[in-house]
């Protein structure tokens, strides 16, 4: 794999036209992702041309596509499939379309899966292709959504990653993936998420948060996202609910909405604990920030073992203390005790010894909040940093072609 430290000292030689291309319709974290990465490519001077479905229908944050839902869930999963195969007939009519009017140097594509338009652009224009890779698509869909046709998205997944110019997964981990996949570590990137500093520019006081929410006197455990089953929150449920006699301000704050809400709130109704509970609901990402700012705690009790979290490098800008599972993909940023409290998610009581922990111990919350906020500076954990190593490899496949 290339060392990023190589592709950060690679000048700018010239704005460059990059074609992004994309399959995303919902307004979620993905969203996040796209839109930072868009306008970090624009602030080096770049032209960014954005070959993706219409937005013309495009949904709040937190939100979908209506329609795409309403066909999703009567379609056999799979004509859904053949369909999401045969997108690829207009993306890359688009694409060649943008291609011919604008000229660019270069494909920036997000993997999607059943999506091979960018990689028949790439051959038929000649052009670089730099896939950004945010989750083993395939076996993602196999084990949460289901697949009709698992070798099929298996093989359109190889396919695809064997074929990019150069692929940039967000974590190690995935990298392994990749690379297991065919593809060459020497055309491998990993390149994390990020933040955008100017939104977490302002800082407001833990006590102006709670005022905000009218949660002045609570000791508050936040998590921020779209709520799912496998995120693991009734166990915090469960926890406060087995504390809050000890520990009588305990409070559980969602900033977010999600699937997994209504269970939540009747189970925290059931143990009669529902005023220690807060659902925010969607909010606007300027609110986030603020929201955060008024944690006691971070919570990411479960993540998925490839993924790069984007709360998490919020949580770290924000100067949260983080408690999280011990797991590679999150060791990649976190370091037990130093800037996270690690609990081992093998071990049944593990996430709630490290509550236990983290709630009577104020010096080291203190400690980790203030390690924290030094771990984005330190690793470069901002979507600007990731445009200019994006930048870099394209000046370097840009110069390999000529």
């Amino acid at each position: 794999m290339i060392k990023l430290s190589t592709l950060q000292h690679c000048a700018l030689n010239k704005p460059m036209k990059i074609l992004y291309h994309h399959r995303t319709a919902s307004r979620d974290g993905q969203a996040v992702h796209i839109d930072e990465m868009i306008d970090a490519l624009r602030q080096f001077g770049h032209e960014v041309i954005v070959v993706a479905p219409s937005s013309d229908a495009a949904p709040n944050f937190g939100g979908s596509i209506g329609w795409v839902d309403h066909i999703r869930a009567r379609l056999p999963k799979t004509l859904y499939e053949l369909l999401e195969l045969g997108y690829s007939l207009l993306a890359y009519r688009q694409l060649a379309r943008a291609i011919r009017t604008h000229s660019p140097d270069l494909i920036y594509e997000r993997y999607n899966l059943f999506l091979l338009a960018g990689i028949w652009a790439q051959r038929r224009f000649h052009l670089p292709l730099i896939l950004e890779v945010n989750a083993p698509l395939a076996e993602e869909r196999m084990n949460h959504g289901g697949l009709a046709q698992p070798a099929l998205a298996r093989w359109t997944q190889r396919w695809v990653w064997r074929n990019a110019d150069h692929v940039l997964p967000v974590t190690r981990v995935l990298a392994g993936d990749v690379e297991r996949a065919g593809v060459s570590s020497n055309r491998i990137t990993v390149i994390h998420n990020g933040i955008n500093l100017a939104h977490f520019a302002n800082t407001f006081s833990a006590s102006f948060a709670k005022s905000k929410l009218g949660l002045d006197d609570r000791f508050i455990l936040g998590f921020t996202g779209f709520v799912r089953e496998w995120h693991g929150l009734e166990r915090i449920v469960n926890w406060i609910a087995a504390n809050h006699r000890i520990h009588s301000t305990l409070h559980l704050l969602i900033v977010g909405d999600g699937p997994a809400r209504a269970a939540l709130e009747q189970q925290a109704q059931m143990l009669g604990i529902s005023d220690r509970v807060t659902f925010t609901g969607i909010v606007a990402r300027t609110e986030i920030p603020i929201l955060v700012n008024a944690f006691d705690i971070a919570l990411q009790p479960a993540v998925v073992d490839y993924a790069s979290p984007l709360k998490l490098f919020e949580y770290l800008a924000l100067g949260c203390a983080i408690v999280a599972p011990c797991q590679p993909n999150l060791q990649e940023i976190l370091r037990d005790g130093e800037n996270a409290l690690l609990f081992d998610a093998t071990q049944p009581a593990a996430l709630e010894t490290a509550l236990n922990r983290l709630v009577t111990d104020a010096a080291l919350r203190t400690r980790l909040a203030r390690e924290a906020r030094k771990t984005i500076e330190v690793g470069g954990f901002t979507w600007l940093e990731n445009a200019r190593r994006v930048t870099a490899l394209a000046e370097q496949l840009r110069s390999d072609v000529q």
